[in-house]
């Protein structure tokens, strides 16, 4: 895979280009963005070494799918059309049940993989892109059976270089199992964010007091609302559950509280420290 052509060079895009570089070094790859001003910080970076546009395609050995969900469910049927019968297009967009809908019956169904690498920071664009990123991170792949086989050979490969883990999943369950792992988590911290700005109007020294604590758990609502409104639109149905779920959790809590019921609140975390042993290994 000599020509790579990177849709999207922000953090996921630009880290795949740094690593994919480091690994094949003669590879070319080629920036395509709405946005000149992206691809001149990436060529400036060195994350990609042309620029490019949709109609360039038709060279691509790989394309490398990294936008926003909505964007992507519009621009995947397109791709399709102008790249070659050997060409390999993958994209990493965290939800996965609209985008395979998109081209389930496209006639080049074959030349895609749905992917899903759980890896990223709160930061965006060229410039957020690291070294090493996925390394030892999960990698969903979804329907692979409906991707011909050498593609799929292509992209472990490549996967492989990366040091990711791969596991595969249905799109449904995907979407289902990532609302709960992912998404609640980004909404938690967006709205604790919102909390504390709200509280900030009044009391001006919150913010000094703010520790480690505050700044980890609130620290994903610095990400990119353009990329996450997207999200939790395509994935509305089971973000709202998995929402009525924990604000089912926050009211018992609050009850608990209210009743002076400490020794329930003691059982109730020391219940949830489990999560320690669950979550053991990752980083």
């Amino acid at each position: 895979m000599r020509n790579i052509y990177m849709i999207g060079i922000g953090l996921i895009g630009g880290s795949f280009a740094i690593d994919i570089k480091k690994h094949n070094p003669n590879v070319v790859i080629h920036g395509i963005s709405r946005k000149d001003e992206t691809l001149n910080e990436a060529l400036e970076l060195k994350l990609i070494d042309k620029k490019a546009t949709l109609d360039d395609l038709e060279n691509a050995d790989l394309v490398i799918v990294s936008i926003p969900v909505d964007a992507t469910v519009q621009l995947l049927p397109t791709i399709l059309d102008k790249i070659s019968d050997t060409t390999l297009v993958i994209d990493a967009g965290s939800t996965k049940e609209e985008i395979c809908k998109v081209v389930e019956h496209h006639p080049k169904r074959r030349n895609f993989l749905a992917c899903h690498p759980i890896a990223g920071t709160e930061n965006s664009g060229p410039s957020a892109a690291i070294s090493g990123l996925y390394k030892g991170k999960t990698n969903i792949i979804c329907e692979v059976e409906k991707t011909t086989f050498k593609l799929q050979e292509k992209a472990l490969l490549l996967f492989t270089d990366l040091g990711m883990r791969i596991r595969y999943m249905d799109a449904v369950s995907h979407d289902k199992h990532i609302a709960y792992v992912s998404h609640l988590s980004h909404i938690s911290a967006f709205m604790l964010g919102k909390t504390v700005i709200n509280k900030e109007k009044n009391e001006r020294d919150i913010f000094d007091m703010a520790g480690s604590g505050f700044a980890s758990t609130v620290r994903l609502a610095k990400s990119s609302p353009a990329m996450w409104t997207p999200i939790f639109k395509q994935n509305k149905e089971n973000v709202i559950e998995t929402l009525e779920e924990y604000i089912s959790n926050l009211q018992h809590f609050k009850k608990l509280m209210q009743e002076d019921d400490f020794q329930e609140i003691y059982k109730e975390m020391e219940n949830t420290n489990h999560i320690k042993q669950i979550l053991n290994g990752i980083k």
